[in-house]
């Protein structure tokens, strides 16, 4: 058998979003909280498929299979495929007559129903019942249940009876008809079939545990569609009421012990909360009773991989008539159904002193009793739960919302009391209701000006229009005299609190700075326009200078040549 490379149930990261709903719901406690997402622990989940029934956000998810089983049947060795009694849950009446042919189309060459191990395993439950009297007896047809005594109430694995589950009872019961090297692939609505299939004992009995939701995965890659095929028989019948096995009081009633709702000798109950309840009384009260315990609540019709909308009564009534209208036959052949339980305490969590507890309450606020709500938002029932869960590394302080809110309100407050920025809040009719400090400072008020009409302080012009109805939000640089202060102002409408609030940004300085800026600039403009006008009349002075000296020089080059040309004649 394959070994599995991840844990059976785990988180997709993706999805995680901070709920903490499979914190609250996890029957165990299996999950660890580290950066604001739920992780499973391996070592301490029991596999049941609560988290993934009840994660909002599907972020909780189990091992996919199907290409295992795919692997398997495409072998070359006889695999066989057995059929959890549920199915009559997920198919209408036509789909299950044709659920036959759809397996056979996949490859599997032996179909059948997995009640007919069911039948085995009530027989030799009465058998047990029988034989020790006067003792308490936990039924162990579901894997989650067994989990969970030997885990988490190891003090009661002795009153587990010694038999198998339907579904390891009907594989031996196939292996011992098609022979040891025959493959055997269940089928069922159940996560928690995974991690029975591989516990030791059961080393190369189920080869691959599938879900009802990885078998339509299947038959939609394959390419199988129920309506095109065939009607046929599975090649096995199940014998006697084992195919009322799904529901809360099946096995008694297929044992053909009490099922009297009111008997004082069996109880027949289903989900974490009547298991746990039972499991009390027992301790307190170990009387010779059978308790019938499915994990899921009314049973296996509401496991967590049984991909149906419909109601889950409506899901009850189906096996019901499913059962009426298919009876079983008389007779049936037991074959092994034995097997061994122990207490396997799942790993302690570290150990934490009261002083640590009470500490820890005191950082985050909780000192006072008062103070700790016991809202169970963050997923754990009380305060104290949860400080403990944080000292043992399986939950973080921030996944107490109450408080994150307070701290978060205590952090906005500080900004806006902070903010260089002047803020004022209006009511409905434009009534101050509150301001920050910078708001007060800029205009020279203060908390008596509570309930007065913004006119009081400014021109409110621009909060009319948005009380008018028009925009969400205005702005407008507003000069206001009377302070000696220009503000960029930002107003925007609260519609759900009626309310109005206004941003006044201080920009006095600024536009003092760029009134300075634009003397200079008008100044720098001036002086460049006299120095130019200054070097263009120096130019035309010097060309006027250059012109004269010019025509001076010419007047004497030609006085000169003239003289020289008359002292040549005269010599």
């Amino acid at each position: 058998m394959e070994t599995a490379k991840r844990g059976i149930v785990f988180t997709n990261k993706a999805r995680c979003r901070d709920c903490y709903r499979c914190v609250r719901m996890c029957p165990v406690k299996a999950i660890r909280m580290r950066e604001g997402q739920a992780f499973v622990v391996e070592e301490r989940c029991i596999a049941c498929g609560t988290c993934i029934r009840e994660c909002p956000q599907g972020a909780k998810t189990y091992r996919d299979d199907v290409d295992r089983a795919a692997r398997l049947v495409a072998g070359g060795r006889p695999v066989a495929a057995s059929v959890a009694p549920s199915f009559a849950a997920l198919f209408s009446e036509w789909e299950r007559k044709r659920l036959p042919s759809a397996l056979r189309k996949l490859g599997f060459n032996h179909v059948a129903e997995t009640a007919v191990g069911a039948f085995a395993v009530a027989q030799a439950t009465a058998e047990a019942v029988r034989a020790t009297p006067g003792r308490p007896h936990l039924c162990t047809a579901c894997p989650a249940v067994v989990s969970l005594i030997e885990q988490y109430h190891p003090d009661l694995a002795g009153a587990l009876v010694p038999v198998c589950s339907p579904m390891i009872a009907h594989a031996r019961q196939i292996r011992a008809r098609l022979g040891a090297g025959a493959g055997v692939v269940f089928i069922g609505p159940c996560v928690a079939k995974k991690a029975e299939a591989e516990r030791p004992e059961h080393a190369g009995v189920v080869d691959v545990a599938l879900t009802f939701a990885e078998l339509t995965q299947w038959f939609a890659r394959e390419g199988i569609v129920l309506k095109a095929l065939e009607e046929s028989r599975f090649d096995e019948e199940p014998a006697g009421a084992s195919r009322h096995f799904p529901l809360v009081g099946g096995l008694a009633r297929t044992a053909a012990l009490s099922t009297d709702h009111l008997a004082a000798d069996v109880i027949a109950i289903s989900g974490h909360a009547e298991i746990v309840e039972a499991l009390e009384d027992i301790r307190a009260r170990p009387a010779g009773v059978l308790v019938e315990a499915l994990f899921c609540p009314q049973g296996c019709v509401n496991g967590p991989a049984l991909p149906v909308e419909r109601g889950l009564f409506s899901r009850r009534a189906d096996v019901i008539a499913f059962a009426a209208h298919h009876p079983g036959r008389p007779d049936a052949s037991a074959g092994d159904v034995g097997a061994r339980f122990a207490a396997a305490k799942a790993p302690g969590l570290p150990d934490v002193t009261e002083e640590q507890i009470e500490r820890f309450l005191v950082a985050t606020g909780k000192g006072n009793p008062d103070d700790r709500l016991n809202c169970g938002s963050c997923g754990y029932p009380s305060c104290r739960d949860k400080a403990i869960a944080v000292l043992q590394g399986m939950a973080e302080p921030e996944m107490c919302i109450p408080r994150m809110r307070r701290l978060a309100e205590q952090r906005t407050d500080r900004i806006i009391e902070t903010s260089p920025n002047g803020i004022v809040i209006l009511d409905e009719r434009l009534g101050i209701v509150h301001m920050n400090p910078a708001f007060a400072r800029h205009f020279m008020c203060s908390e008596s000006v509570y309930g007065r009409h913004i006119s009081y302080l400014m021109d409110p012009d621009l909060f009319e229009r948005l009380a008018s109805g028009g925009a969400a939000r205005l702005e407008a640089i507003s000069r206001h005299p009377n302070y000696g202060i220009v503000c960029h102002q930002i107003a925007y409408r609260l519609p759900e609190e009626k309310q109005y609030v206004g941003i006044f940004i201080d920009i006095t300085n600024l536009q003092a700075g760029e009134r300075k800026l634009n003397e200079l600039r008008t100044e720098t403009y001036r002086q460049a326009r006299e120095l130019l006008d200054h070097q263009i009349q120096m130019a035309q002075k010097m060309a006027q200078f250059l012109g004269e000296n010019t025509a001076r020089g010419e007047e004497l080059v030609e006085n000169l040549m003239k003289l020289t040309g008359e002292e040549g004649r005269k010599s």
